[in-house]
């Protein structure tokens, strides 16, 4: 589905007046598939395995404050508890009291936080099962690449600016696996949800979730260590930001979880460069939680 498509098949639900970009199949009941993308990229980044998913769940995928279609306001605060903020009230102005979640890059970060939550008793709905695709976890793991670094410097609101098409198209491909590479029109794509409601003007303060990891770093992997919840991993092993270093890291901090699928080749983005792959190991993954 293209770009236009899966924009003009959503909606928007008003966050503090900020219009909140999702998408939805028809829900029936209270229980749904939430999908969670990561920085700088969209909701869009599911729409190849979507019409799978939509076949056999109630799915919910949303743009996060700040990406894709959403408001990309220039003075808001743009923490991962202001994200948590956002998708909860999305859920609960969709009434969903049960959700099964599937994260990818940040989104994995948002997810760390709202098991934190449900910890505390803080939560209208509960968290069935989790699923996460690369993204980094723990923050030693984490190997950004030099786009990220220099957003996050102090001469990032000026990158994030000036950063020309080519060089962010460059950037974003070099994550992806070497065979698995996106095409000329994908990555125009990437490009325009980067850009749409001037998002370049806001990108450096969107990366301070990679100096949160570091500060709540107890917070969030407590919440990982603790979670009871159906797990399972699947992760592009090539992948230079969160791939196999990622994993072996994870092994080492969540030794008891061991339901770990490692796809060698493959990049960050394993449900853009293998959608069928991930639809099955998730698919699997779901039966089986059952």
């Amino acid at each position: 589905m293209n770009l236009s498509d899966w924009r003009v098949s959503g909606d928007f639900f008003l966050y503090k007046s900020y219009p909140i970009f999702y998408r939805t199949n028809e829900i029936g009941g209270d229980e749904i598939l939430l999908l969670l993308h990561g920085f700088p990229t969209s909701s869009h980044d599911y729409h190849k395995i979507w019409d799978a998913l939509a076949g056999r769940f109630s799915v919910v995928a949303f743009d996060m404050i700040g990406y894709g279609f959403s408001a990309k306001p220039l003075n808001f605060d743009y923490t991962t508890f202001n994200q948590a903020d956002v998708l909860q009230a999305l859920i609960e102005n969709l009434k969903i009291k049960k959700i099964h979640i599937l994260a990818h890059d940040y989104g994995n970060t948002i997810m760390l936080e709202l098991l934190a939550r449900a910890e505390e008793n803080r939560l209208k709905f509960s968290i069935e099962t989790v699923c996460f695709l690369n993204g980094a976890l723990f923050p030693e793991a984490h190997r950004p690449i030099l786009a990220q670094k220099i957003l996050i410097s102090p001469f990032g609101f000026l990158f994030g600016k000036l950063i020309s098409d080519s060089l962010f198209k460059r950037n974003l491909a070099s994550i992806f696996g070497k065979n698995t590479q996106p095409t000329a029109n994908e990555l125009n794509d990437f490009l325009r949800v980067f850009k749409f409601n001037d998002g370049r003007r806001i990108a450096h303060k969107l990366i301070r979730y990679m100096t949160e990891r570091e500060i709540f770093r107890a917070r969030w992997t407590g919440a990982l260590e603790r979670m009871s919840q159906p797990f399972r991993f699947i992760n592009g092993s090539a992948d230079p930001v969160s791939g196999a270093h990622l994993v072996k890291r994870f092994r080492q901090v969540v030794p008891h979880q061991t339901d770990i699928i490692e796809l060698p080749g493959i990049g960050h983005f394993p449900h853009f460069e293998v959608p069928d792959t991930v639809l099955n190991y998730f698919l699997e993954f779901y039966g089986k939680s059952l």
